[in-house]
């Protein structure tokens, strides 16, 4: 499983690799980047969609350096219907968190760079 390296506003390092715009990690390892949501610092289920698709049993959730964005309502409830546990914090604990937890279950990642 990828582990990331390092964090810092607007950049981050997987595996050695430097990204400075907001990433998804699958379960499976892949990145996907530049990851877009279309409203901007609302998280919902269509920003997901590729990475529910994956079927992972944990999202990691990092809502940047500030904690700016944030999951709506809907997505939290949609989420617990599939029983997928989402753990929402601040990129820097969240990635954290991830590392721990990533080769342990089904764990993907969402994370903002920024704000």
């Amino acid at each position: 499983m990828p582990v990331i390296e390092s964090y810092s506003f607007g950049n981050m390092v997987i595996d050695g690799v430097r990204y400075t715009k907001d990433v998804i990690i699958f379960p499976d390892g892949s990145i996907l980047n530049p990851w877009w949501r279309k409203q901007g610092h609302i998280l919902t289920s269509d920003d997901l969609q590729e990475l529910l698709a994956a079927e992972p049993e944990i999202i990691v959730c990092g809502t940047g350096t500030m904690g700016v964005m944030r999951p709506a309502a809907e997505l939290q409830e949609y989420l617990i219907s599939r029983k997928i546990n989402f753990i929402v914090q601040k990129s820097g604990q969240a990635i954290e968190t991830y590392n721990n937890l990533s080769g342990e279950k089904r764990v993907g990642g969402c994370f903002h760079l920024t704000c």
